[in-house]
């Protein structure tokens, strides 16, 4: 009776074995590694879990009447960029997630062509643009999604805002209306930045400051969140749903302002920011930032960091904001957590 117990136990063992073996596959050379587990996908721009999607960049204004914004909450990437009268406008990007409603979307400007096209050829959605500028913006790689040719059915007025501050924008619907006209946006894809632990160097603070000739920013990091959390012109910066917008990563990137030939309908000039080149920049993440040189060779390559001396600079995890400015930030140092790192040291 034992023997032939120990004999069915012993071909159990064996039938385990061998599946385990012809499911593990294993070949001279290679690493263990359990069946059935697969790594979760993580979106290129910011890498966290999510999938790479198709490019959608909308224009958001920024101005004090148009908060709360909508939707930011869902970007990868948010760019802050200078506009006429030293007022800024917001350049989101889009691929993870798409929420239903976004704004309230604004016109583009000539520093948007440059600036995306490091992202490929990406869906580009705005509620119009300056007369001159509109067959630039045809003829650059770029899908034109905006409201001059999709019209009332996907960007209308939100009745409780007032116009210009009020065009929202149906994003799902939009992206559905585009696919069905042939339009196949570029998905996400990394551009240059990559994610990794901070650097040994960073140095703590509390917040910064960083402005424009009629608007400013101020980061603020918060252990709690472990993320900044943004003020736009003095005021917690809530979205619509209540939530402090701020992301894990925060670039205030220096760049080359100067005056374009185009104006607004008021006949303000618009500036120009250049983003092919290279320059300073602030790196912000974890409490601290690091002093970073950008670079970027082409309107088709990505944009790069590196500290001062060439080596790279890593990204933490998470939804990125870049703070495209001519003027230098002011930084409010965290004089008790340099204190402690000076006695661990």
């Amino acid at each position: 009776m034992f023997s032939k117990r120990f004999a069915l136990t012993s071909l159990a063992l064996l039938s385990l074995a061998t599946v385990l073996i012809s499911l593990i596959g294993l070949m001279p050379g290679e690493k263990f590694s359990l069946p059935f587990t697969e790594d979760k996908p993580v979106n290129s721009l910011t890498g966290i879990e999510g999938n790479d999607g198709p490019l959608l960049v909308v224009k958001i204004d920024d101005t004090t009447f148009a908060h709360p914004q909508v939707g930011l909450k869902s970007a990868d990437v948010i760019y802050i960029e200078q506009v006429e009268g030293g007022l800024t406008r917001l350049a989101a990007v889009f691929s993870s997630q798409i929420p239903s409603l976004i704004g309230p979307v604004r016109s583009a400007r000539i520093s948007d062509i440059e600036l995306l096209a490091q992202y490929g050829k990406v869906a580009f959605a705005y509620s119009g643009a300056q007369r001159l500028l509109l067959p630039v913006i045809a003829s650059a790689n770029l899908y034109g999604v905006g409201a001059n040719k999709f019209g009332p059915q996907f960007y209308f007025n939100d009745p409780a805002r007032v116009a210009p501050y009020a065009m929202m924008l149906k994003a799902p619907e939009l992206l559905t209306e585009s696919k069905s006209r042939g339009i196949t946006p570029a998905t996400s894809e990394n551009i240059g930045w990559k994610f990794g632990e901070p650097s040994d160097n960073l140095i703590a603070i509390k917040s910064a400051h960083v402005a424009w000739p009629a608007s400013s920013y101020d980061a603020i990091w918060s252990d709690k969140e472990d993320r900044w959390l943004l003020n736009h012109n003095g005021k917690l910066n809530l979205d619509s749903s209540g939530y402090v917008l701020g992301p894990k990563t925060f670039v205030i990137q220096m760049v080359s302002i100067t005056d374009s030939i185009y104006k607004d309908k008021v006949g303000g000039v618009t500036p120009f920011f250049a983003t092919v080149g290279t320059g300073s920049c602030y790196l912000l993440r974890n409490g601290g930032y690091s002093p970073c040189v950008w670079n970027r060779p082409s309107e088709d390559s990505g944009t790069t960091f590196t500290d001062p001396s060439g080596q790279e600079l890593t990204f933490e995890p998470g939804q990125i904001w870049f703070a495209l400015t001519a003027k230098e930030p002011v930084f409010a140092l965290d004089e008790m957590q340099d204190a402690t790192n000076t006695r661990s040291k």
